[in-house]
């Protein structure tokens, strides 16, 4: 998507507010209820909500998420905003805890935000779903993507692809380097867990690769030489790492360590330059991953990154695009629905066809998932960032 096109949508977006405000309907779209004038005429900000990890283990994951939303604001907000008014966001942290993200979650209805553009950490976006939509409030979630997501209610829509996906991308990436005996590792957490499942049961079904060892370690723990003892005794010629970096990193150092020489992938969830930084140049070196897209990958976009370096004062990282997009479709739906009642901007997001994404035109499922993942595999380079490697549905 260039950058022109986005401005397009933008002015569209003001165009349309423009039309609303020129022709007297403070109500929205065909809206003449006293209850829609005095939820649409109000002339305060649209607020967004954003949890996201800003403390703990995943931390590096939250300005991503919250930058890439300011920016998508910000070019919002210069256009006209939407519906004659301008967007706020509010962002929370959740610390990827389910305890953290339900009260954050509680906290963001009660500043009255009409939609959340957040959700990083599948285990700690889940409990707030049902928060979110018994205050009718829409959720447009950048990156969590664990299966049990998938259709919880009717206010949820995942802009990220599904573990499911995912775990199709990582078989396809193991048929295609022959790589038949895999060690599958998880760290507990519900995101790592689901995916771990989705792989082990889509491989078990294919038969083309064999599960030599499935287990997981212990979170927050600096010594895993049990986990990788029992990797080394099962000879697998493919680590898949399901978790997070934090852990994912360390495991690598000490398979390495280990004398460990086969693959070693890790799921989206460690899709960071810190996993390098924690594992050091050796035991990283060869390390791939499966993701729906990093900044890196984006060509003909060297405005857009300009824009977002000089709002947030360093690059973009993981899921920067994601959350940029969320607050684009959360804005589009409003717009269209002429509307923040959260029922309107529902069915509006439902009806979203071709919308324009990076990650390219969006139509949602039935149940408010992608129609196509879009997961890549990515590599680690000499300066530890992730770069791209292979489309599996081009190039396998």
């Amino acid at each position: 998507m260039t950058s022109k096109n986005r401005f397009q949508i933008v002015l569209a977006a003001a165009g349309a507010a423009a039309a609303l405000t020129l022709s007297g309907c403070g109500g929205g779209l065909g809206s003449n209820s006293d209850a829609d004038k005095s939820a649409d005429a109000d002339e305060g900000a649209i607020k967004l909500g954003l949890l996201a990890p800003f403390t703990g283990s995943e931390a590096a994951f939250g300005p991503y998420l919250e930058n890439g939303a300011k920016l998508a604001i910000k070019e919002i907000n210069e256009a006209g905003g939407v519906l004659g008014r301008q967007l706020e966001l509010i962002a929370e942290d959740d610390a990827c805890d389910p305890t953290a993200a339900v009260a954050g979650a509680n906290k963001l209805v009660t500043a009255g935000v009409v939609a959340s553009v957040g959700g990083y950490c599948s285990g700690a976006t889940i409990p707030t779903v049902d928060i979110f939509a018994e205050a009718k409030i829409p959720m447009v979630i950048p990156a969590a993507n664990a299966n049990d997501l998938v259709g919880m209610n009717k206010f949820n829509f995942m802009i990220n692809g599904t573990g499911a996906q995912q775990a199709a991308t990582v078989l396809a990436y193991a048929e295609h380097e022959k790589l038949s005996k895999v060690a599958v590792l998880d760290d507990n957490s519900a995101y790592a867990k689901d995916l771990a499942k989705s792989f082990v049961e889509q491989a078990t079904a294919a038969g083309t690769v064999q599960i030599v060892l499935e287990e997981s370690v212990n979170p927050d723990e600096s010594d895993y030489s049990a986990n990788v003892n029992n990797v080394i005794n099962a000879a697998p010629d493919l680590v898949f790492w399901s978790g997070y970096y934090q852990e994912g990193g360390l495991i690598a150092k000490q398979l390495h360590a280990a004398g460990y020489a086969g693959a070693y992938l890790v799921g989206d969830g460690s899709v960071d330059a810190k996993l390098a930084e924690i594992a050091g140049a050796d035991a990283a070196k060869g390390i791939v991953g499966t993701f729906t897209q990093t900044p890196d990958m984006l060509q003909g976009e060297d405005k857009w990154l300009a824009d977002y370096s000089a709002l947030a004062g360093a690059a973009p990282g993981p899921y920067t695009t994601q959350a940029y997009d969320a607050v684009r479709v959360v804005a589009e739906a409003i717009k269209n629905a002429g509307s923040t009642d959260g029922e309107k901007v529902v069915a509006a997001l439902e009806a979203i066809d071709g919308f324009d994404l990076f990650s390219g035109p969006l139509k949602f499922t039935a149940e408010h998932t992608l129609s196509e993942g879009g997961f890549v595999v990515v590599e680690i380079t000499d300066s530890g960032e992730f770069q791209l490697k292979a489309n599996p549905a081009t190039d396998y």
